[in-house]
């Protein structure tokens, strides 16, 4: 079916076609019957046999492939509550939107027992105990093809109800499978009148399970779930009743096509959806999706982002350094640029040195804090060959005082490396010293510090700024770059909207300490519990230290000012 689509989804449906055209994508659809129970909203799953040759033993919801019949012209008498024309507007696709809808119901008949169909009074039909074996004769029929779902119809006297499925997303299989469909999931209320029971063929197991009941034993390893369901569950927990759950999918305006990615890690290979940090360096590193690219940060390990350009993490997790410090390494035999070699750890120099694809020629730092700079001189004592150190000197306490580069380059200064040119950008703010490097030919920032995965990083006075910091991050808007490649986190992509984000946030808590502050004085220590409400004890002395900085640029822009040590108050 021709899709009617954004670029950007277009773009990545076709190249996971091009990238696999021995694998067609095909038309599916799947219904998550919902009903309200005790507690709260529950859901129809069933097990799919343990034998099966797709997903054996996990637990889904009913569903399959779109067939022909479920687009024939003898099916128009039994439709109601959706045309076609408003099924392919839903959909966003050119033809045969209604299929779906059709494939929907009939899945959920033939899997669960659950015929979302009605009586012309709009009474749905009933499945009591002495029609129940009738009922299961019709659907052990229409499963193997002996009537049409409008047989069906015809012999309970009703029409397919499809206005009661809510489109409630599309997914897509991940490239690299050998079965791929392009599924869309609806949302239903199942009849009261009929009861819910797996086929005992595909099906092995079912049952009505809270949305969080069944995420809580599949983190236990009792509920095995593929990566859609996981995320589908995960969004229904959210809800305390059916009636808000079904409000709220109806009144979506825009579904966002999602195909997963495939990664490898500690657990296996596994899928990796868009809000999962490794995303968009998997999609990069492996983009025929054969799972070679990983979905956690190992320390030790290089990763091979760019051309000669690899990533090496050193193993100092932890509250202020995420996953741990990255050190980038760029060049080739003839000589390799170390950006950011990290802390004085034993163990990282010698990942750097066995990693290192050619004698280090050059050391560059973004700024002096402790898990940056100071292996620098551990990696010139055990080179045979002079090593330059290039970066700033500290300007404050509290950094790597011993870091004392050979050459202190010029903001937008060109460096070579063995992975292309290089510019100098100063980029302070976080810290008054810090530099980040663009990398030309692969449009990829190294960011130090300056933007970090997951978290904002910390502004400390005097060193840090926060209104050099916001500057500095709107000089960067100004560039042409495509990836970030951080201290602290995997490869990100769209930075413009991460840059924006950032920006963004520090304006908002801008905001929020500004209206903290009253006009007679307030003290930093009530500042910090009324602006970061939500902080874990273990970060309140670095939250501290932002807020003051947010303090200094109130003062700076005329907003707020000093009225000892510690109180601040309001100017309107």
């Amino acid at each position: 079916m021709t899709k009617v689509i954004s670029p950007r989804q277009s773009a990545e449906l076709e190249a996971a076609r091009v990238g696999h055209p021995d694998v067609a994508l095909r038309p599916a659809a799947l219904v998550v019957p919902v009903r309200q129970g005790p507690s709260g909203p529950e859901v129809f799953m069933m097990q799919r046999d343990p034998n099966a040759a797709f997903v054996p033993g996990v637990y889904v919801f009913p569903g399959g492939a779109v067939d022909t019949a479920d687009a024939t012209e003898s099916l128009e008498a039994c439709l109601a509550g959706r045309t076609e024309a408003e099924a392919r507007q839903r959909l966003a696709i050119a033809e045969n939107g209604l299929a779906y809808w059709v494939a929907a119901v009939r899945e959920c008949f033939e899997e669960a027992g659950l015929l979302l169909a009605r009586h012309a009074d709009g009474r749905w039909p009933r499945a009591e105990a002495r029609e129940l074996q009738r009922w299961r004769e019709l659907r052990h029929q229409l499963h193997a093809g002996e009537i049409s779902l409008a047989d069906v119809c015809r012999q309970l006297d009703v029409q397919l109800a499809l206005d009661q499925l809510h489109y409630l997303s599309h997914w897509v299989t991940p490239r690299g499978q050998r079965r791929r469909f392009d599924t869309r999931f609806f949302l239903a209320e199942a009849p009261t009148e009929q009861p819910a029971e797996h086929d005992g063929a595909e099906a092995v197991a079912s049952c009505w399970v809270r949305p969080s009941q069944a995420l809580d034993d599949h983190r236990k390893g009792d509920f095995p779930l593929v990566f859609a369901t996981r995320t589908t569950l995960e969004m229904l927990a959210s809800f305390d009743s059916t009636q808000s759950l079904i409000r709220y999918v109806s009144e979506l305006k825009e579904i966002p096509t999602i195909m997963p990615r495939m990664a490898t890690g500690r657990r296996g290979v596994q899928a990796v959806g868009p809000r999962d940090p490794a995303w968009a360096e998997i999609g990069r590193v492996d983009p025929a999706g054969a799972g070679t690219a990983r979905y956690e940060i190992e320390p030790g390990v290089p990763v091979a982002i760019g051309e000669n350009v690899w990533r090496l993490t050193c193993n100092n997790p932890g509250y202020m350094t995420g996953p741990g410090t990255n050190t980038y390494l760029l060049g080739n035999e003839q000589g390799v640029t170390v950006i950011d070699p990290g802390p004085s750890d034993d163990a990282h120099v010698a990942a750097i040195l066995a990693a290192s694809p050619g004698p280090i020629t050059q050391i560059l730092v973004t700024h002096t804090h402790a898990d940056h700079s100071p292996a620098a001189r551990a990696l010139q004592a055990q080179s045979a060959q002079p090593i330059k150190l290039i970066g700033w000197p500290a300007q404050h306490q509290g950094h790597d005082m011993a870091f004392q580069p050979d050459y202190e380059p010029t903001d937008g200064e060109w460096i070579s490396t063995g992975a292309g040119r290089l510019q100098v950008l100063h980029t302070p703010g976080h810290a008054a010293n810090h530099l980040c490097y663009w990398l030309e030919g692969e449009a990829m920032l190294f960011t130090g510090d300056h933007i970090m995965q997951g978290s904002t990083v910390v502004i400390s006075p005097p060193d840090g700024n926060m209104t050099q910091y916001l500057r500095s991050l709107e000089r960067l808007l100004e560039l042409p770059i495509e990836w970030l490649a951080p201290a602290h986190g995997f490869l990100m992509d769209k930075p413009q909207q991460v840059i924006r984000d950032l920006i963004d946030h520090r304006l908002r808590r801008e905001t929020l300490v500004w209206r903290a502050l009253s006009t007679e004085g307030t003290t930093e220590a009530e500042l910090l519990s009324k602006v970061y409400t939500q902080l874990v004890p273990a970060l309140k002395p670095v939250a501290a230290r932002s807020l003051h900085a947010h303090l200094l640029k109130l003062e700076e822009d005329g907003r707020a000012e000093r009225v000892d040590q510690e109180l601040w108050r309001r100017i309107a």
